[in-house]
């Protein structure tokens, strides 16, 4: 074990990955896929269909129920010169559902493709909304980082921003698929349970979920939870320093009900995905917060970084969420909102999961470090395993059960 989880290496956790195992596109069938489980000891190759057969009964399975936005805008000058606008979260208003509600001028922070060719001036493009013709305006505020402030506005006063992206927008899927989006991907880069727009990368262990998969939970009587957490692009943000300490982790919004909160109380809790498991290891440490009377007088409270790494508290997941409901309940709130910038690394000690269902993520990745994290070394046995046995990776991949 190290001294310090932010001395590991990153050369420590990368393999090989021929470019022909990353799966460009979905199975026909979602839940057709394979399924790899691991229960601590034994690895086993399943079908994805055949989850609700390996999970027993005391299970939560908690899901993340963001929906992927159309936040990749194309814009193309006079010139004839391409502009892409890639929008990450929202500037002003900062409320998601709010500035995507907003049927007036709104701010994003945004990347932009191209960037030399856009020196000054309005960019323009057609969307369309019951019928094509309409303008949206693009300016270029100031500078935020590697990320620019970007103005949108637009000709119609009764079509909402978040009705402009659906119009004109594309699919932000992941750079290394290595293609454009296609409309299929409209559909097939968003979970079935997807509700609640903001995100700008899918939480892609739920890509492998039907209905009849859900229905098949349901009837074993496996419970279902749901957490909002909107995917960063900083989820395909490379880890570019020598020591995972170097490595700023991105940070993102999330939201949780008190009725969810109300769920994990005492339960068995297996998180579809990286995402849902960041959300609730995060909301341990807001608890242990507030326990320690550290709650912010103002403002979104947020988990640093190294937060665990420097904090071996001994409250209860139970407690640690009886917190967190008593000062909801105090509050007359039903919906606690908050930001997280938590790293998950080998040498974290889990307080909310017992289980995760999880893609296979790319090499040297924070992904990557995170289930190394639950499984130890074994993730090199579990990461063979499936190079040998054929399975698909990354976003439109296949998946693993893992448990402890």
């Amino acid at each position: 074990m190290k001294n310090h989880p932010g001395d590991i290496r990153i050369d420590e956790y990368m393999y090989d990955l021929p470019q022909e195992r990353i799966a460009r596109y979905p199975l026909q069938e979602r839940d057709a896929s394979k399924l790899l489980v691991w229960d601590g000891k034994s690895i086993s190759d399943r079908v994805f269909k055949e989850l609700p057969a390996m999970l027993d009964q005391d299970n939560l399975l908690v899901f993340n129920d963001t929906r992927v936005i159309r936040a990749r805008l194309l814009f193309t000058k006079e010139s004839g010169a391409a502009i892409e606008i890639f929008c990450l979260e929202p500037h002003e208003p900062p409320d998601f559902s709010q500035n995507l509600a907003s049927a007036g001028p709104v701010e994003w922070k945004c990347l932009i493709g191209n960037l030399k060719r856009w020196k000054a001036g309005m960019l323009r493009a057609q969307f369309v909304h019951e019928k094509p013709g309409k303008i949206l305006f693009a300016e270029k505020l100031k500078a935020d980082g590697d990320t620019f402030i970007v103005r949108f506005s637009w000709e119609d006063d009764t079509v909402s921003f978040g009705e402009v992206l659906e119009g004109m927008g594309h699919i932000p899927i992941p750079p290394y698929l290595g293609r454009k989006d296609e409309e299929s991907d409209a559909v097939t880069y968003q979970t079935v349970y997807a509700r609640v727009n903001g995100s700008v990368a899918a939480p892609t262990a739920g890509l492998h979920f039907t209905p009849s998969v859900l229905q098949a939970l349901t009837d074993k009587g496996i419970g279902i939870a749901e957490i909002t957490l909107h995917v960063s692009a900083g989820t395909f943000r490379p880890v570019k320093s020598e020591m995972i300490c170097d490595h700023q982790m991105h940070t993102e919004h999330f939201f949780v009900t008190r009725d969810t909160l109300l769920a994990l109380r005492g339960r068995n809790i297996t998180a579809v995905g990286t995402t849902t498991v960041r959300t609730l290891e995060s909301l341990y440490w807001l608890g242990t917060s507030l326990a320690e009377g550290r709650w912010p007088a103002e403002g979104i409270p947020h988990v640093a970084q190294w937060k665990p790494y420097t904090n071996d508290s001994r409250l209860t997941m139970e407690s640690s969420l009886d917190h967190l409901i008593r000062m909801m309940e105090q509050n007359n709130t039903d919906v606690l909102e908050a930001t997280t910038g938590l790293i998950i690394v080998p040498g974290y000690r889990f307080r909310a999961i017992s289980g995760m269902v999880t893609n296979y993520h790319q090499p040297g990745s924070t992904l990557l470090l995170l289930v190394a994290a639950f499984t130890g070394e074994k993730w090199k046995d579990l990461y063979s395993h499936a190079l040998n046995a054929g399975y698909r990776f990354l976003s439109y991949g296949d998946s693993m059960l893992l448990m402890h």
